[in-house]
């Protein structure tokens, strides 16, 4: 869909179907480097095809893997089991799994690597990892602090225990996890504190590459230890994405309909399927939320808490201001574009006032996604019951779930269209 502008038309009934969300972004980029990692052939199934991804499949291609894609949701790898010295830097747009994964992973190849991304990835923080990997004797430099990182890499680390600070993410430490099982004896990685980005995300990283032949003992909640295995090439399947899920169940509470998304919510194993419990309890939701382990669902519950009964205060929520964007600042400007006093920050936590008779008005707003994917979609969600809401730059949405606008009108949302 190309679209500079795109307003949102308020359906006239609760929005019934069966809509399937694209596999996890999360999942995919873990089996994806991880089949890389490995020799021989891999088959992943129910991969997400999004830029994420495909940031990842190409840079793989770049070093020397051969990744093809025989259908919308399958990758087949093949691997020598080496990344190879690319022959220019590996550019990883926003997806900052793939920046983060592949910094880790090529510290053990042999070569000169230049990771980089675009204009957004190189505000994202990097360098709690590159100091990790510093300790650990690599030649990596990063020198904003954020991207291009360069690694000169020699094959292995100097060390075999490394502590990592993980309070800004939890993809330092996953990086450095899946690294450590291509390291040439047992690897032990230790968190500097008792803070961690989205915990239940490490729980991803472990399932993945025990998937793919690791072997790693938890020692303690702070503590693993990963086998010198490297990696075994499979068949792995992927479920749907968790995030994109708390959009469809967002619309579906909102509009009182019955949207089936083929996975019941206790099935899923990524950390933002616990959003549902929550959403679940609109126009209930309670008055203080943790976001820490829910990252990614915080923009859905949030524009959801416009139109809950009591205001709500979100908390642990101070990493959602390095995310794709200042996804706490993007969230009350969105917010106070609709209805100024909306929404509130104080501090790294927001409050959201809510106004249940924002329902049914026609309350004109332009928000501004900040190319922010889960902006878009998630504010989506405030123009199925408010008239007027227009969102910018609606394209980002290709960064996780292309085929969301899509999506929503096989449900029966209308939209406007606008171009510049």
């Amino acid at each position: 869909m190309t679209a500079d502008k795109l307003t949102i038309l308020p359906p006239a009934r609760p929005l019934s179907g069966a809509v399937s969300p694209p596999g996890s972004k999360s999942i995919t980029n873990r089996a994806l480097l991880l089949a890389g990692l490995a020799k021989g052939e891999s088959r992943l199934t129910g991969a997400l095809k999004s830029d994420d991804t495909l940031y990842m499949a190409e840079a793989l291609r770049a070093m020397g893997v051969a990744v093809e894609e025989p259908d919308a949701t399958t990758f087949l790898v093949r691997s020598a089991g080496v990344l190879k010295e690319p022959s220019g830097p590996l550019f990883l747009g926003n997806a900052g799994t793939a920046t983060r994964f592949l910094t880790a992973a090529v510290s053990l190849a042999k070569g000169r690597f230049v990771i980089d991304g675009d204009a957004h990835m190189r505000k994202r923080p990097i360098l709690p990892l590159v100091e990790a990997l510093r300790s650990l004797g690599v030649a990596i430099d990063a020198p904003t602090g954020c991207p291009p990182v360069t690694v000169e890499a020699t094959g292995a680390f100097a060390k075999h225990r490394v502590v990592i600070d993980a309070g800004l993410s939890s993809q330092y430490v996953s990086a450095i996890l899946m690294a450590s099982a291509l390291a040439d004896a047992p690897f032990e990685i230790e968190l500097a504190g008792a803070e961690i980005g989205a915990r239940g995300y490490i729980d991803l990283t472990l399932a993945a590459m025990r998937a793919f032949g690791a072997r790693v003992e938890q020692v303690s909640p702070a503590i693993w230890r990963v086998a010198p295995t490297g990696y075994t090439a499979t068949n792995f399947h992927i479920e749907p994405d968790a995030s994109a899920a708390t959009y469809l169940w967002g619309a579906e509470v909102l509009t009182g309909g019955a949207i089936d998304i083929g996975t019941p919510a206790d099935a899923f194993t990524q950390p933002d399927a616990r959003a549902h419990a929550v959403i679940a309890a609109f126009p209930h939701m309670p008055e203080v939320i943790d976001g820490s382990q829910m990252q990614d669902a915080i923009p859905t519950i949030a524009v959801l808490a416009a139109f809950n009964e009591k205001p709500v205060r979100f908390t642990g929520i101070a990493n959602l201001r390095v995310k794709e964007c200042d996804r706490i600042r993007a969230l009350s400007t969105g917010l106070n574009a609709i209805r100024p006093g909306l929404a509130e920050e104080e501090g790294d936590e927001l409050i959201v006032h809510a106004d249940p008779s924002l329902a049914g008005q026609r309350l004109p707003a332009e928000i501004d996604t900040f190319a922010d994917h889960r902006i878009a979609m998630s504010f989506a969600l405030a123009g199925l019951k408010i008239g007027g809401i227009a969102i910018l730059d609606p394209g980002c949405v290709a960064k996780t779930y292309p085929a969301y606008w899509d999506a929503l009108a096989s449900l029966g949302v209308g939209f406007s269209r606008e171009a510049a």
